[in-house]
């Protein structure tokens, strides 16, 4: 479920430190010492290239500067400005792809809504969280771009554990996200996780760690 995250973010390695990193991977082999559910954090830079709005941006960026261009030289007219704007639009594209987060202003919400939750379900499978032995997976999905965070379980979680559960916890996590505390907040998250998972899949005597617990990006 999602919550959403305000404030430009690169990679996991920019959102914690190592020291941090090191306290989420403990939470999560804290949170799963009592349960056989298996938690993994990812956070990813962006969950798509939205080339749309780098080829919108280029081409409103390269026609402002064509147009102040034309009127600092005095000559506006479509001979000028129709090249002008070729000419520009691609280096003003590159400055999108560049520094993404200036695409944001060009993509509608559910533009963004739907990209983060095709990526979101797309590393829940990329990272095997579907062939855990109970299916007992659970992904908290971060995406730095879009400010957007998703919590998603295994069907054998969902069968027990409301969705609204998740959207919960997600929506906790993007307001300590949002403060200035991600790690204390994913880590309060993922210890969260663990107690629910532990009351309906208690750890079994057999159960073996399945998936690395270290933030993944």
């Amino acid at each position: 479920m999602r919550g959403e995250v305000k404030g430009q973010m690169n990679v996991r390695t920019t959102l914690f430190s190592e020291n941090e990193q090191e306290e989420i991977r403990r939470a999560v082999e804290a949170a799963e010492a009592a349960t056989s559910g298996e938690i993994v954090a990812l956070v990813v830079p962006e969950s798509d290239r939205y080339r749309e709005a780098e080829v919108l941006g280029g081409v409103l960026l390269g026609g402002l500067l064509a147009l102040v261009a034309g009127i600092i030289l005095h000559h506006v007219t479509v001979w000028f400005f129709v090249p002008a704007v070729f000419i520009l639009f691609f280096p003003c594209r590159l400055i999108f792809f560049k520094v993404p987060w200036l695409k944001r202003s060009l993509l509608t919400r559910p533009r963004l809504e739907s990209a983060v939750r095709e990526r979101c379900v797309h590393a829940f499978y990329e990272k095997g969280l579907h062939r855990t032995r109970d299916e007992t997976g659970v992904l908290i999905f971060i995406s730095v771009l879009e400010r957007k965070v998703w919590i998603i379980g295994d069907r054998g979680i969902n069968d027990r554990i409301t969705p609204e559960t998740w959207h919960e916890l997600a929506r906790e996590l993007s307001v300590g996200i949002r403060e200035g505390r991600a790690c204390t907040a994913l880590c309060s998250i993922i210890g969260r996780c663990g107690r629910i998972l532990a009351e309906h899949f208690p750890r079994k005597v057999d159960d073996v760690n399945e998936l690395p617990d270290e933030v993944m990006g």
